[in-house]
């Protein structure tokens, strides 16, 4: 019998497999039985730790903001525009490092403070700028919600950002829509340089936030 001791299992220990596997597996392979396979546990431990899988999701997301901010510093000299740009760079980064990541991080609730020290930065830093409390926050969340959008359907596309699923070839896309031109050219602009679409969508949601608040 190995006399190996193993790390106590704790909900770190948990979402840390969890994510581990989601990359092997994606989310709806992401089973709390094939977690505890993992673990080499079975299963009814996992819920001392996490009720349902949207609990463990919420931890899993918990995780992922803990290991984007850890260490991140903020420039005191940014810009709100220069924030919001950096802020949204780096969530895209961050999500795309995980298979599914942004359909995990999207609706889940934060189980810690992590993210509370960046958000009251931010919102500082535009109320600062001319912004009510209010304007800030719809501004924040347009460009955050821009951003879980623009990587959900990337990720459609890219599960990881050496993958592509089937069926997204934009030259056999453009031979299925031949009778519709512009949609089939539409192609090469939909599914292909998401580094040069998201900087450009981005930077429209930032020049409308600009537009719609009046606030340098």
């Amino acid at each position: 019998m190995s006399t190996e001791k193993r790390a106590p299992l704790d909900r770190k220990r948990v979402a840390d497999t969890a994510l581990k596997l989601l990359n092997e597996v994606g989310l709806d392979g992401l089973t709390l039985r094939a977690i505890a396979k993992e673990l080499d546990v079975k299963a009814p431990a996992l819920y001392w730790h996490f009720k349902d899988k949207q609990a463990l999701l919420d931890e899993m997301a918990t995780e992922m903001c803990r290991r984007m901010v850890a260490g991140a510093a903020l420039d005191p000299a940014d810009t709100w525009q220069e924030r919001l740009l950096k802020a949204n760079r780096g969530l895209r980064a961050a999500l795309l490092g995980y298979r599914d990541g942004a359909k995990v991080y999207s609706g889940s609730r934060f189980t810690g403070t992590d993210h509370a020290r960046e958000l009251e930065e931010n919102l500082r830093l535009l109320t600062a700028a001319g912004f009510t409390l209010t304007q800030a926050v719809r501004a924040g969340a347009t460009a955050y919600s821009y951003t879980i959008g623009f990587v959900t359907e990337e990720q459609g596309v890219r599960p990881l950002p050496d993958e592509r699923r089937e069926g997204y070839g934009v030259e056999e896309r453009a031979r299925l829509l031949a009778d519709f031109p512009l949609a089939a050219a539409a192609g090469a602009e939909i599914f292909e340089d998401y580094d040069r679409h998201f900087e450009e969508g981005l930077e429209l949601v930032v020049a409308g936030i600009e537009a719609r608040y009046g606030s340098t």
